[in-house]
């Protein structure tokens, strides 16, 4: 009787089929790019549900016939789904982007987002020029003051943090540049004069607020913002910037735009810092509640975490600077006040209106990024 092998042997063995597996996905990648290809050759689109959900399906019964768990089976092909997504859609942004032979300039493009639209807008054709104090970008032709810069190119970027970016609207007003010009702020009020700056000197001139952040790999799923300054040919170029992707593009009113972003993200923030100052002021110490914790503590202390390493300053901002963020904060502190005099008071069935009327309106709302319906 053979001897068993060895411990050793078996790692190596492991070893040999995780590379085995690199090599498949890496072929997954290229066979991805080809789809990608033969999808814009017959016009279809870069994602189909009802395909995902057959592969999702045939994968999962093929799993159970072989003892793998269906649902492990499923984790994964959708992460290979995912990454051949994103590369069927970099190479349709590169294949139909619109931006060859022409110049773009990101101010700021050093910072994460303005980083995130200088390699966009490469990808492209754009050549593209960094203007930032901050320092270069490797690759890209770099000035430390865009306002040393000739300004002729046909996109202009403005992705300055949040308090420099009206005064670099406003100056920009006052050199009428010929080319289109967005900026990427979250938050729009503070931006009002600079924006109607521009429109009176007859700029091309839109907003952006891309609702994804600089890590971002894939955009279905993904919304981009736009705010109608009324400059038709503006908003028509800067939506055309997103039209190879999967993102879906919305078009609304400045006013509209904060109003809204005030629940989005002034609220959201809002929650997530309460949470964890309430947790920091407990005096309960955090390994001790690692221990006992519960799927939702665990998924809301995820959601928290990723708060609190966000920028302070950032975060301030969204909340001290938008015309309409006082109303989600108000909203919010009546709610936990309700709450709290609710379950002071015992009351069982203000508890199960609470409870039944936000599932109600949550149940209503659409659900955004779904792989499969």
């Amino acid at each position: 009787m053979p001897e068993p092998p060895s411990l050793d042997q078996l790692r190596s063995r492991l070893t040999d089929i995780d590379r085995e597996l690199i090599e498949l996905v890496a072929e997954r990648q290229r066979l991805s790019r080809q789809v990608a290809g033969a999808k814009r050759a017959t016009g279809h689109p870069t994602r189909d549900y009802r395909r995902e959900r057959e592969v999702i399906v045939g994968v999962r019964t093929h799993a159970q016939a072989h003892g793998v768990s269906p649902a492990v089976a499923e984790q994964i092909l959708r992460l290979l789904i995912r990454s051949s997504l994103a590369t069927q859609e970099q190479a349709r942004v590169a294949a139909e982007g619109q931006g060859t032979g022409k110049r773009a300039l990101v101010i700021g493009g050093r910072g994460k987002m303005g980083r995130w639209f200088v390699e966009f807008l490469a990808s492209q054709g754009f050549r593209v020029e960094v203007a930032d104090p901050a320092g270069p970008v490797d690759g890209y032709p770099h000035r430390a003051r865009w306002e040393d810069s000739s300004l002729d190119h046909d996109v202009i970027v403005v992705a300055t943090p949040l308090g420099t970016t009206a005064e670099v609207l406003a100056a920009l007003a006052a050199r009428q540049p010929r080319g289109l010009v967005f900026d990427l702020a979250s938050v729009k009020t503070p931006l009002r004069a600079g924006l109607e700056a521009l429109v009176r000197a007859g700029v091309k001139v839109t907003s952006l607020h891309p609702m994804f952040g600089p890590d971002t790999d894939m955009l279905s799923g993904r919304h981009v913002l736009y705010v109608d300054l009324g400059h038709a040919q503006a908003l028509a170029e800067a939506q055309e910037l997103f039209q190879p992707t999967m993102a879906e593009r919305v078009v609304m009113g400045l006013d509209e735009h904060d109003r809204l972003i005030a629940y989005v993200l002034g609220l959201s923030h809002a929650l997530n810092i309460a949470f964890f100052t309430a947790l920091a002021e407990s005096g309960e110490a955090a390994p001790r509640l690692a221990r006992m914790s519960s799927t939702t503590f665990d998924a809301q202390l995820e959601v928290a975490g990723g708060v609190a390493g966000e920028s302070p300053a950032l975060y301030f901002e969204i909340q001290a600077l938008n015309e309409y963020g006082t109303e989600s904060l108000s909203a919010l502190l009546f709610a936990v006040e309700r709450l709290r005099a609710t379950v002071r008071a015992h009351d069982l069935a203000g508890f199960r209106q609470m409870m039944e009327r936000g599932r109600s309106y949550l149940e209503s709302r659409p659900q955004p990024g779904r792989e499969a319906p």
